[in-house]
């Protein structure tokens, strides 16, 4: 076999793209709620969406999902989309706008490197929306690697952020 291969340190994942029952309805999810803009539209079946400028994150689509049942919580497939926020403020924020909109969190919990909430899309898509700390805040291992859990992330305490300058 080969000598192992190791990706380079600057790789990123690019963007997902969704396979959805309705484009209407997922654009009201990723678009009006998340925040995302449309950067080029392919009909009625397909939508490009994202942050910032680039070219998209989000890809939508019905090609071969249109009015197919919601996906299943069992089985092989996407666990969830992880969308990467700024700052913590910024998934104060997002949590906030979900509040207001009454959309229901399916999760929430300290990562020990990270901080996030959990949704699900209208598809039954899996939707996290984190924030990472600083690396060097990460818990390490006394061997010097990362040693993450689950701990219950306390939702009121980081709301707070939305009034702290």
């Amino acid at each position: 076999m080969p000598e192992k291969y190791k990706a380079p340190s600057q790789t990123t994942i690019g963007h997902v793209h969704l396979k959805v029952s309705n484009l209407e309805r997922a654009l009201m999810f990723y678009r009006d709620l998340l925040g995302f803009e449309v950067t080029e539209r392919m009909g009625n079946s397909a939508v490009f969406l994202s942050a910032g400028g680039y070219h998209h994150h989000i890809g939508l689509n019905t090609w071969h999902s249109e009015d197919a049942p919601k996906a299943a919580p069992t089985g092989v497939g996407l666990y969830h989309v992880a969308i990467l926020y700024p700052t913590r403020k910024d998934l104060a924020e997002i949590l906030q706008r979900l509040r207001n909109s009454n959309y229901p969190l399916t999760g929430a919990a300290d990562h020990g490197v990270s901080e996030a909430i959990y949704l699900d899309d209208p598809d039954g898509n899996g939707v996290e929306l984190y924030h990472d700390r600083p690396r060097e805040q990460w818990p390490k291992k006394p061997d010097g690697s990362l040693q993450m859990f689950t701990r219950r992330l306390d939702l009121e305490d980081l709301l707070k952020e939305i009034n702290n300058k």
